[in-house]
């Protein structure tokens, strides 16, 4: 049994981890999703899909604001610049669908550092109605600009194309969206252990502090706008794929309040609980949709709150969890363990 948690020299700091027993169950996590199509019909894999495409995301908002400590509410305006850069890119230049993934990605990310500019001098609220602001703006210039976007009418995508296969089911685009998402953990992970991660780390707990350790605050806060901003639009450019149809409708500042919900409950600053918190809340949607959908009167009227439902639900969620347990799912299973592990000794 595990009893304590020694580290003896610098290459066992910066490893993944100094545990097999994670690895190997990692190892079968991925192996379980791989197998997962199989077993499940069309409707779960596109649910599950949408979980994977999400957590891709959610692992770049929980960089900037778990790990960073900067609140962005505008997450849902770099998921639309991805999306809507992808389908530009492919439908009017005809550029190949994997890259116009990567491109949508750094599209994305240089909007991230122009929403990064004038975030520098800013923290929570102010920094949060900024990048909220963002989101609106690009909602208003996907509207307006009809000969680009095609504005209210919206974006019909053809499916992705790879050497002649074309993801156009639900299981291949699941498959897609999990070799990415492996893909992006594995980058986050590594950014988190590495000097640009501590650098993140240090801003977050202090920035002062860090800025007379010589962390420049200009150069990582940008990078963490970028990074974040990266990974919201590949996200957006498989959504993109997956929905083959885009509107601005899909891009709504409840998305932002929902992302922001996820990383509260799933826990800040863990990767692993973006992961856990974008489950969470992504079927918790599903049993309001269900739920919703048994009690409905004949008329339909209750189904026509759903939104406003949802609303409520996230707002509730998060009180309930910064009340009860500001480290999230994350937190509680991390004090499980160290229950479990100085047994009898815990207090």
């Amino acid at each position: 049994m595990r009893s304590g948690h020694f580290i003896e020299s610098y290459d066992k700091l910066v490893d993944l981890t100094d545990n097999p027993v994670k690895m190997a169950w990692s190892w079968i996590l991925v192996l379980v999703l791989a197998l997962a199509p199989l077993v499940l019909d069309s409707f779960w894999t596109s649910i599950c899909a949408t979980v994977l495409i999400t957590a891709i995301g959610i692992i770049g908002l929980n960089l900037l604001v778990g790990t960073t400590g900067q609140i962005s509410l505008g997450h849902s305006g770099f998921l639309a610049v991805g999306a809507y850069a992808t389908a530009i890119l492919t439908m009017d230049y005809q550029v190949p669908g994997i890259i116009a993934i990567l491109l949508s990605g750094f599209i994305a990310a240089f909007f991230g550092l122009i929403v990064g500019i004038p975030s520098l001098r800013l923290k929570g609220l102010y920094l949060a109605i900024t990048t909220m602001a963002f989101a609106i703006i690009i909602n208003h210039m996907i509207l307006n600009a009809e000969d680009i976007t095609r504005g209210s009418e919206g974006f019909i995508i053809d499916p992705l194309q790879v050497f002649g296969f074309n993801f156009d089911s639900d299981a291949s685009i699941y498959y897609l969206a999990l070799v990415v998402l492996v893909l992006t953990v594995l980058g986050a992970l590594n950014l988190m252990r590495s000097h640009i991660g501590r650098a993140w780390v240090g801003i977050r707990d202090h920035d002062i502090a860090a800025k007379v350790m010589g962390i420049n605050l200009t150069t990582y806060k940008l990078l963490a706008f970028m990074v974040s901003a990266f990974f919201a639009g590949i996200a957006g450019s498989i959504l993109a794929f997956q929905l083959q149809y885009i509107n601005v409708d899909n891009f709504s500042l409840l998305l932002g309040i929902e992302a922001l919900s996820m990383i509260i409950v799933g826990g800040l600053g863990s990767i692993s609980g973006s992961i856990v918190g974008v489950i969470f809340i992504i079927f918790l949607n599903e049993l309001v949709r269900i739920t919703t959908g048994i009690f409905a009167d004949d008329g339909g009227t209750m189904s026509l709150y759903i939104h406003e439902m949802k609303g409520l639900l996230y707002g509730v969620v998060i009180v309930l969890f910064l009340r009860f347990e500001p480290d999230g799912i994350m937190g509680k299973w991390r004090d499980i363990k160290n229950y479990w592990s100085n047994w009898p000794f815990h207090h």
